[in-house]
């Protein structure tokens, strides 16, 4: 599991150690040996003095051989240009030989400013954010692989190549952190002496030698141990170079965003369904600035929705907006909460995708996708999620924007071996047909046609649904109470079909979507005499997690708080496996304290 992290300058004073008590006895005796070292200090100074000036050894390691990126805005410059010094070619020192994301240049500036006493008010730190994540940021299609970081979506990261990367790089934060960034190889390695110089855990880490593979015959006596540090940097040093075919083809193409006008929506809410609608995307005060109003629909018979907002774009492509709905919200759950919004538009503009999410933990929100409306009739989803082979008189519901309202059964191409009987209503958007499934029909996505229109991979048709899994697979809620929030949970369970291979977890398995299931916790068994069933918290029906209080519980073994981890458990009221016993899957579920130190980036968003 991992948590993507969030950063902050708070900071907090470490007590006294029993060391650092007993060694203040010694201080006397430390003040003469420092006493006496300042006066052999003196001396050496004075026979220095003496001597001929001699010119200092520029450490090669630090010195910069690839081409940096100038910087051209004036007010980065001025704000920056004092501690970075800048060259005949526009480069400011170090700022020269880094692209990130708006959220990594807005961490920087604030460490700039913890650190460094840099000086900015927050309009300006907002300004070199949107200059830098633009003009110093990154390509698109290095943007994507992250945006689970900006996203705020707990995944478990497999990028990772190995274990001394992930130790090096991905122990105390997600290894999408470090992936954000791409640096000259002079930059990693400043980065890393830098983690060594202020994080002890850091220097542990990196200095620590490598597991040595399996049936690799020892080294040899006295030959210096390859660490996780120097694997991690000669990783990270190829893996993210400052300059990449992507940033060059991308950087002359960096232009305004062209976003105005009205766009498709369909997006999923776990423990709520699908939901599908339309965005108007309207220009704002600026070329990057917008405002929006959407409007949805439940797909599973909930209330419809409306929100308004507004939405920044950084580099042509990477949204960041907020946006809430008409009236307050009644519950943690409820989707008319104010939600932050991270969006990645592909190059061309006419799609995107992302995470619509709020809560104190960010741990509620919409999956989304959209797609840009032009007079040509677009088809956004398709439900029911799933249909099952051998079913007849099924009501497909296809729901898009221009859609015709002369269909005819002949019109509508619901795949191989599904054949649409009837169109039972066509309206501008939204089509119910009527439709058979082969008993025989081959499982697997479905292209959806629709007079032209299409929509890939939209509808899985199965012969049976194998096995299930819960999402998320980890899980991370925190106790609250009076002073500190609580960090809630959202479950899902999600049914699959074998493919092709009949197997189930390889990657042909067919994706259906979510299962009627009853929900349980379950013991967690870690250590003995284990209670965190009964304190961690409850779980819904539809499997929303509310955790308990914080602070200790005197009804609890030794007055512990109600942290713990427990599985989630899930059980199919209909789906059967092969012995014939409901399917069921688990996650697991970790409750833990709160988030003592808050974090947060107003630059980014609006």
């Amino acid at each position: 599991m991992t948590i993507p992290p969030r950063i902050d300058g708070s900071t907090a004073a470490a007590p006294a150690s029993p060391a650092m008590t007993a060694s203040r006895s010694h201080r006397p005796r430390l003040l003469l040996l420092g006493l006496a070292g300042t006066l052999v200090a003196v001396a050496h100074a004075n026979a220095r003095d003496a001597a001929p000036p001699s010119n200092p050894v520029a450490d090669a390691s630090r010195t910069e051989t690839e081409e940096g990126i100038p910087v051209t805005d004036a007010l980065t410059t001025e704000k920056c240009g004092t501690c970075h010094a800048p060259d005949a070619k526009g480069n400011l020192s170090r700022i020269s030989w880094l692209r990130t994301t708006p959220e990594g240049w807005s961490q920087a500036i604030k460490r700039m400013v913890r650190l460094n006493g840099l000086q900015v008010t927050p309009d300006e730190s907002r300004a070199i954010v949107r200059y830098l994540a633009t003009f110093h940021g990154l390509a698109p299609e290095e943007a994507k692989p992250v945006m689970y970081l900006p996203e705020h979506r707990i995944v478990d990261e497999s990028a990772i190549p190995n274990d001394s990367v992930r130790q090096a790089c991905a122990a105390c934060h997600a290894f999408a952190q470090p992936l954000s960034w791409r640096r000259s190889k002079v930059e990693w390695k400043l980065l890393q002496d830098m983690h060594v110089a202020m994080y002890s855990q850091a220097e542990a880490q990196y200095r620590r030698a490598i597991d040595p593979a399996p049936g690799v015959p020892p080294t040899p006596p006295g030959t210096p141990a390859v660490t996780n540090g120097q694997v991690a940097l000669d990783y990270i040093q190829k893996a993210a170079p400052l300059r990449t075919l992507e940033w060059g083809n991308w950087r002359p193409r960096i232009r305004a965003p062209y976003l105005a006008g009205k766009w498709l929506v369909s997006a999923h809410l776990p423990g709520r369904g699908d939901y599908v609608g339309e965005m108007t995307i309207a220009p704002g005060k600026t070329a990057e600035e917008f405002a929006t109003t959407t409007t949805l629909r439940s797909l599973t018979g909930g209330p419809a929705l409306t929100r308004r907002g507004s939405g920044l774009v950084y580099g042509g492509y990477s949204w960041r907006g907020r946006s809430t709905g008409p009236a307050a919200a009644t519950a943690v759950d409820d989707p008319n909460q104010p939600t932050r919004e991270a969006l990645w538009f592909a190059p061309d503009q006419k799609s995107a995708e992302g995470r619509w999410f709020w809560g104190e933990y960010h741990e509620f929100g919409f999956d989304v996708k959209l797609t840009r409306e032009g007079a040509e009739p677009a088809i956004a989803a398709v439900g029911p999620v799933a249909l099952r082979a051998g079913t007849t008189g099924a009501r497909v519901h296809v729901a898009g924007a221009n859609l015709p309202a002369d269909l005819t059964a002949a019109d509508v191409n619901l795949g191989e071996g599904v054949t649409v009987t009837k169109v039972e209503r066509a309206g501008p958007d939204d089509v119910v047909v009527v439709a058979d499934v082969a008993a025989d029909a081959v499982p697997g996505r479905r292209d959806i046609g629709l007079r032209g229109a299409v929509l890939t991979q939209a509808l899985p048709v199965y012969q049976r649904i194998d096995f299930l899994e819960v999402v998320p697979e980890t899980g991370l809620a925190r106790l609250g109470g009076e002073a500190h929030p609580k960090g809630y949970g959202q479950f899902e369970a999600i049914g699959y079909a074998n493919g092709p291979d009949g197997k189930p977890n390889t990657p042909d398995d067919v994706k259906l979507g979510p299962v009627d299931v009853d929900w349980r916790v379950e013991e967690f068994t870690s250590v003995l005499n284990d209670d965190d069933k009964a304190f961690v918290g409850t779980l819904s029906p539809t499997a929303l997690f509310t955790p308990g209080a914080d602070g200790p519980n005197p009804a609890r073994r030794f007055g512990r708080n109600n942290y713990g981890d427990v599985w989630v458990v899930a059980t199919a009221r209909s789906e059967k496996d092969r012995f014939g016993q409901p399917l069921t899957a688990r996650a697991y579920l970790v409750v833990s304290v709160p988030a003592y130190q808050r974090w947060d980036q107003p630059e980014v968003a609006q």
